[in-house]
């Protein structure tokens, strides 16, 4: 008899359990307004930023961890790209209170798209409970902190060397997206790994008769 391995069922996020709809129609207005709120927290902590050229340093990692961490895979996904589009559409919602149409010329718009898939694999774990013990968290969102440059440094080199017409090698391309932002990641997803694990804690706690 051949045995089939059958994939761990998701649990729930924070998200599930600090919002609990009675519905399906409530359970729809509740996910708007997460992915609202997760999009509106990434662009507050976009404003904590750090000018360097061509790609600030900014609060958004840190945002975009705790976002997919909190709601989950699809509505962390989903929340970003909410941002995303909420930018394209002029809101100030980007670093320094940017937002425009124009953005996706910008040498760091390929981040932003990784913003999506990094909030994706932060609720991925999340949803596998590596985010209620530190240590699992930490790790799972050090990788999920990794993938908005395999989007962003791409994207970074085709518009400074082809669309910019600089002559930058492959090196010169990681001194500028990828090196100074090494230190700055290790801190966020730590401090992501805190917070979250702390926020089941405290659920845990009251949620004791």
């Amino acid at each position: 008899m051949s045995s089939i391995a059958v994939a761990p069922r998701p649990r729930r996020v924070l998200a599930d359990v600090i919002a609990r709809p009675s519905s399906r129609t409530r359970a729809f207005a509740v996910d708007a307004a997460l992915v609202s709120a997760g999009a509106l927290f990434v662009a507050v902590l976009a404003q904590v930023s750090i000018p360097l050229w061509p790609v600030p340093i900014t609060g958004q990692t840190l945002g975009v961890i705790v976002v997919g961490a909190a709601l989950g895979a699809r509505r962390g996904a989903l929340s970003l790209t909410a941002y995303l589009l909420a930018g394209l559409a002029g809101l100030p919602v980007f670093a320094d209170f940017t937002g425009t149409l124009a953005a996706v010329a910008k040498p760091s718009f390929g981040f932003i798209i990784g913003f999506i898939a990094a909030a994706a694999v932060a609720g991925w774990f999340a949803e596998r409970a590596w985010d209620r013990r530190p240590a699992l968290a930490f790790l799972g969102f050090a990788a999920a902190s990794v993938i908005p440059f395999l989007f962003g440094i791409p994207y970074m080199a085709l518009i400074l060397n082809v669309v910019a017409g600089m002559d930058l090698s492959f090196w010169q391309i990681l001194e500028l997206g990828l090196f100074p932002f090494i230190v700055g990641g290790i801190v966020k997803a730590a401090i992501a790994a805190a917070l979250i694990p702390a926020a089941w804690a405290l659920v845990r706690r009251l949620d004791r008769p």
